[in-house]
């Protein structure tokens, strides 16, 4: 049997995710996957899955979320604080807008873009099945652009190092 390497990989835009319709015209569309490590993350369900995922943030990604807020907030672009308080069902700054047996869909509306994640729980790409984090973003304006162009590096390797970490953890869970 061979060992499964559990770091995330950049993969194709999954066209079965809820947020499919969201990749055309979109300024910022990527995904990335990682096996799942356990069959007890398999059976999870979805929002402790993203709760989960979304915990595992490194320790720099958080310190790089303090100086955005600094910057952002003098544009009126919503800082962390603003959106972890945001009405509505939440993770952290992530609003939920659906929740499958197999699919969540988080994200946020703001004056300069509106964002959706999608984290689609398959299958297949892992003895356990995999966990895909797709990304569509749409920008508004001048300010969402260059946000987005300066961004962009940072949120690949959050997404990446976050899925890493989650599932190297056994998403929370103990091996079976």
């Amino acid at each position: 049997m061979q060992a499964v390497t559990l770091k995330a990989r950049k993969v194709d835009l999954p066209p079965q995710a809820a947020i499919a319709p969201l990749y055309r015209g979109s300024h910022l569309a990527d995904a990335y996957a990682v096996a799942l490590p356990n069959p007890g993350a398999a059976r999870m369900d979805m929002e402790t899955l993203a709760r989960t995922l979304l915990a595992s943030q490194p320790r720099w990604a958080q310190t790089l979320m303090v100086l955005r807020d600094a910057i952002v907030a003098r544009f009126g672009i919503k800082t962390a604080g603003q959106l972890a308080s945001g009405e509505g069902g939440r993770i952290g700054i992530f609003r939920i807008y659906a929740v499958t047996d197999n699919e969540i869909v988080v994200g946020e509306d703001d004056s300069h873009l509106d964002f959706r994640l999608s984290m689609l729980r398959s299958a297949q790409g892992g003895p356990h099945g995999s966990i895909t984090l797709a990304s569509a973003v749409h920008c508004h304006n001048r300010i969402g652009r260059v946000y987005i162009f300066l961004i962009r590096p940072f949120h690949q390797l959050i997404v990446q190092r976050s899925l890493t970490r989650a599932a190297k953890r056994g998403f929370g869970l103990r091996q079976e």
